[in-house]
């Protein structure tokens, strides 16, 4: 009884931490594009997610487009979901785009870091497709 107790905590534990790595992300920030609020190094936190679940302002983990300097993933904040006003005023590249309103599968994403961001400043609009999930915390 021992034995059959202790093989099915074993099988539960096990099971929840399978659960957790398909909802759970570590991604390792590369660059400096988000300080001051993240730094390269910094460790955070990923939460998957679908883009109906981001709100503008969160910080998102992407898949470039595109190569970008060998980086796996873009750690950028959202400013615009599909369905939003274009925001032309903070990204250059949508100036002249001729939709009013972000499209269906689209995202508008930022560094806090202008210097330093290879976002929608000059990228425009990013596949939706490529996103990851939502940052949760900072690992330390």
């Amino acid at each position: 009884m021992k034995r059959t107790l202790l093989s099915l905590a074993v099988f539960a534990v096990g099971g929840a931490a399978v659960v957790l790595r398909r909802r759970l992300v570590v991604v390792r920030i590369e660059g400096k594009s988000m300080e001051p609020t993240l730094n390269d190094g910094d460790r955070v936190l990923v939460r998957r997610v679908h883009i109906d679940d981001v709100q503008p302002g969160t910080v998102v983990v992407l898949e470039p487009p595109e190569p970008v300097n060998g980086v796996r993933w873009l750690v950028k904040r959202a400013v615009a979901l599909p369905g939003d006003p274009v925001p032309r005023d903070t990204a250059p590249a949508l100036r002249d785009v001729a939709e009013q309103r972000v499209p269906d599968g689209c995202i508008v994403v930022l560094g806090d870091n202008q210097d330093r961001s290879h976002d929608s400043r000059k990228a425009g609009y990013f596949p939706a497709a490529t996103l990851l999930g939502t940052v949760v915390r900072t690992l330390r």
